[in-house]
């Protein structure tokens, strides 16, 4: 077994007298971590209602914590595999560039931490696609698939019983998955309003985009994003200024938050409580890197203060095809509460009929103008190529320092 000592010597003589003590001498109510191999999943009452993953927007699996003594805070992830097969997931699959890894099982929906959680039909429709890689018209009409719960805990693995659920299945085309996109939110960011629910993105959030040239995992979307932009240095006895990076979620309970001091410094909120903001040391332009991963606590983040002082444009256009290499205007995002002399993010909603190219171009005028060959996202340049959109609805964000910019999808 092994021992956790949760009992701290208040003074340095109990300190002392308690160091003579043996190692199993241990008090009764000390939690002793137990070492479960197994739990239980419960099984849902839909499990052979044949269940349609196409109309299905939430399925909701339960199940018993694993038996570690005590309450203990584990990270929970739900697996599912097409033939009741474990052996290797589609991460593994994706690493492996010979292809001699094919997927028996992937993971579905995102961590949970109590002992319950929802799962989306389209989740389930694209893992067992990943799986199988059924052709479109060869996608059975139903089929049963194996769920399990994986517990994490003090670095160990443990899984639950499988549970057989019957589906109606559907094809997707399959991706890489896209990058994992954080979101900046506080006192200076956008219009400082501290809001994050989704329709607030561009208005009181600012999502990070892309570093150029980055790599991001086919499997995961983990990889490096940035932001450039403008910090007032903050205060944390009085809380005023600082921020927050919120994960794609745009849950207050996961992000990267501040470790008390103004030094820049950071942290991680995993669904405990709140750490507090992050506060820069000097006022200025920043330029903070993220490195993204599924599990918040293992990102990385480096905030770095920049030397030159960038052009502030007054308005951004965005010609294209869209509209005749019409000027239409961007959105300021405004940073800095909203303070226009410190803005260099734009957004604006786009609607593309058909594929074509656009740019972007300061004060809507070709002198200061961007470009690029990628597509949804990338870095612009000056004099750039057109940027060769695809028909759509897209909601498109732009950097002006960086030159970065991102098409998202609208549904």
């Amino acid at each position: 077994m092994k021992k956790i000592n949760i009992l701290a010597g208040l003074l340095l003589g109990v300190v002392a007298i308690s160091s003579l003590a043996s190692c199993d001498d241990d008090r009764d109510n000390n939690p002793t971590l137990q070492e479960p191999t197994t739990f239980k999943l419960n099984t849902p009452a839909y499990a052979n209602a044949n269940v349609d993953l196409a109309t299905s927007d939430s399925l909701t699996f339960s199940w018993s914590q694993p038996d570690y003594g005590f309450p203990a805070a584990a990270q929970y992830l739900m697996q599912v595999s097409a033939d009741n097969v474990w052996s290797s997931s589609v991460e593994d699959s994706l690493a492996d560039e010979s292809g001699n890894t094919p997927a028996t099982y992937a993971t579905v929906g995102n961590p949970s931490y109590v002992v319950t959680t929802s799962i989306s039909g389209s989740a389930f429709a694209k893992a067992l696609e990943q799986i199988k890689h059924w052709p479109e018209n060869a996608v059975p009409a139903s089929t049963t698939v194996y769920t399990r719960c994986a517990a994490v805990y003090a670095g160990d693995t443990i899984y639950s019983n499988v549970v057989p659920i019957k589906v109606l299945p559907y094809y997707v085309e399959l991706k890489n998955a896209d990058p994992i996109i954080y979101y900046l939110i506080g006192a200076d960011i956008a219009d400082g309003k501290w809001a994050n629910g989704a329709d607030k993105i561009g208005i009181s959030t600012i999502p990070m985009l892309p570093v150029p040239g980055a790599k991001f995992d086919a499997a995961t979307g983990a990889g490096d994003i940035e932001w450039y932009g403008y910090l007032v240095a903050g205060d944390p006895a009085s809380g005023s200024h600082g921020f927050k990076i919120l994960t794609s979620a745009l849950d207050w309970n996961y992000g990267i938050c501040g470790d008390g001091k103004a030094d820049g410094g950071t942290t991680f909120r995993n669904g405990g409580d709140d750490p507090g903001n992050i506060y820069v040391p000097e006022t200025g332009y920043y330029h903070i890197t993220v490195t993204t991963n599924p599990d918040i606590t293992k990102a990385s983040v480096k905030i770095e203060k920049m030397d030159n002082v960038p052009t502030v444009y007054g308005s951004m256009g965005f010609p294209g095809d869209h509209n005749n290499w019409a000027m239409d205007l961007m959105n300021p995002i405004e940073t800095a509460a909203g303070n226009s002399a410190f803005n260099h993010d734009w957004t604006i909603d786009a609607t593309f009929d058909a594929t074509g190219g656009a740019k972007f171009a300061a004060e809507g005028k070709w002198d200061t103008n961007w470009g690029a060959a990628d597509f949804p996202y990338g870095t612009g340049t000056q004099n750039g190529a057109n940027i060769p959109f695809k028909a759509g609805k897209y909601k498109v964000f732009f950097n002006d320092i960086s030159g970065t910019y991102y098409f998202f999808p609208k549904e």
